[in-house]
């Protein structure tokens, strides 16, 4: 028994409590409860992980644990967290708990929506932990099978479609990352699949150089890279509330860890080499995701294109192969994570008053739903980058790291990059325009009730996570920089 594996035993728990709930109310009390467990166990482990390094333990991976699984393949149940792991288990506890309180009065079924939500989360807490490739590319596909079920049964608009379609193109970069993983195994010596001990030996760089590109697009792919994006968009606007909150705050999350973590680890002469094509890629999904953005008028498809941009801006960080700039992605990683949470969360509840999503249909809601009106604000604040907030600190730390790079092509692309601050902008103060402010366009909308007290507990607990890291970056980056520093070391090293 490890620490970090409750991570993974609390919701198996919790599925196996909720198969004994016999009504709605014993369903919300045993989800809420796990979800609760979960973010005390984060903030737990928050602490533990800073007092061990305070007392000068300077190990790569704290609070480690293997465990023999499939001697064949030398295959471990291996886990260890460092501070990037920290930062991603935190993210990930907040969206659950916050998530909980959205769903709070789901339907229909809400018994198994529960069950596939809380087994979702288990495989995206294991993966975080791990530090095995086959039981992270096992936790990855737990993550991502939940998906199909949560979207096609509990979604709405063209949820059939926009399921299969997220299954398939999801299941090709596993497909990837299948290849790759068994390439990396073999190369590396064909012994373990441990990551560290694979980060210690050379694979040799004519192999790097076609493991790179398909371990880097296999990550991509869940992460929006271009062109293999366009699931994302129609995945988000059809799931619920909920599992757009989950998806696109923390399971958008795992390709850029992974691309970090795997691509960028354990191939560093590769990155090197081949880091400015994806930097093309990636900087075309950034802006392409904000012009994309400032067309539509479905709210969820404002936020599901801002998100193929924001995290673009992810995937271009890690690409800049600096210090500066992967601390950065790692800060835009918790801090879209949290906004665009706070984004679906608001949309599912102004969706579930008015009944449309549609701008064009909305007007004047600041005066009949103010909580929620105002909320909206602050998420759209920090998602153009308002000082003080989330958006501003990932954002600029991003761009001050890219424009360490002398490359000309890194200069260039960095300047297309942020541009895409303005066109954010834009699209941001247009939706608040034109729903919160103005005449009601609808009569029927002037008796809609504000938030209610679970509404009220999901989005001040996103807006204080908001704030705290855009107020109080400091411990955090530390954490996260710490962290990053082997990796930047191999990097080094391979120049």
């Amino acid at each position: 028994m490890n620490f970090l594996s409750i991570f993974v035993i609390i919701p198996l728990l919790t599925l196996f409590a909720l198969y004994f709930a016999r009504n709605r109310k014993q369903i919300n009390l045993i989800a809420a409860t796990g979800a609760t467990l979960l973010l005390i166990l984060s903030g737990v482990l928050t602490y533990l992980y800073l007092n061990e390094r305070a007392m000068g333990n300077d190990s790569l991976m704290l609070f480690r644990a293997d465990m023999l699984w499939y001697a064949p393949f030398n295959i471990y149940y291996s886990v260890g967290v460092d501070g990037v792991s920290v930062a991603m288990l935190i993210l990930t506890s907040i969206i659950m708990f916050t998530g909980v309180f959205a769903s709070w009065r789901i339907d229909p079924l809400p018994k198994e929506f529960f069950l596939w939500f809380f087994l979702l989360s288990s495989g995206v807490y294991g993966f975080f932990i791990t530090i095995d490739l086959f039981s992270m590319f096992m936790f990855y596909e737990i993550a991502l099978i939940p998906m199909y079920l949560l979207i096609g049964i509990w979604g709405t608009g063209r949820k059939e479609y926009s399921a299969m379609k997220l299954t398939l193109m999801l299941m090709g970069g596993s497909a990837l990352l299948l290849l790759s993983i068994l390439g990396i195994y073999y190369f590396s010596g064909g012994d373990t699949m441990n990551l560290l001990e694979i980060a210690q030996r050379h694979i040799p760089i004519e192999a790097q150089r076609y493991l790179f590109p398909l371990t880097f697009m296999g990550f991509g792919v869940l992460g929006a890279l271009f062109p293999f994006h366009t699931w994302s968009p129609d995945g988000h606007a059809s799931a619920p509330t909920a599992v757009s909150m989950l998806h696109a705050g923390v399971l958008m999350k795992l390709g850029g860890y992974g691309a970090f973590r795997v691509a960028i680890y354990l191939m560093p002469e590769a990155a090197h080499e081949q880091a400015w094509i994806f930097l093309i890629l990636t900087g075309i999904s950034v802006i392409y995701g904000a012009f994309s953005a400032v067309v539509q008028t479905d709210l969820k498809y404002i936020n599901a294109y801002s998100s193929v941009s924001h995290c673009g801006l992810v995937l271009f960080a890690i690409l800049m192969l600096n210090e500066t700039a992967m601390t950065g992605a790692v800060m835009q990683m918790l801090s879209h994570g949290l906004m665009t949470a706070l984004f679906f969360a608001l949309i599912g509840m102004i969706y579930g008053r008015t009944h449309t999503r549609l701008i064009t249909e909305m007007g004047g809601l600041m005066k009949i739903i103010p909580f929620l009106g105002v909320s909206y604000v602050i998420a759209g604040l920090a998602s153009l980058g308002l000082p003080g907030l989330s958006g501003f600190v990932a954002e600029m730390t991003i761009f001050v790291g890219a424009f360490q790079e002398s490359g000309t092509l890194q200069r260039i692309l960095t300047i297309v990059a942020v541009t895409s601050i303005v066109i954010t902008a834009v699209y941001i103060l247009r939706v608040v325009g034109k729903i919160l402010f103005g005449k009601v366009q609808n009569p029927q909308h002037e008796t809609l009730s504000d938030a209610t007290w679970w509404e009220r507990t999901s989005v001040v607990t996103l807006i204080i996570a908001i704030v705290a890291l855009g107020s109080l970056p400091l411990w955090i980056s530390d954490m996260i920089q710490n962290s990053i520093m082997p990796i930047v070391g191999k990097l080094m090293a391979a120049l």
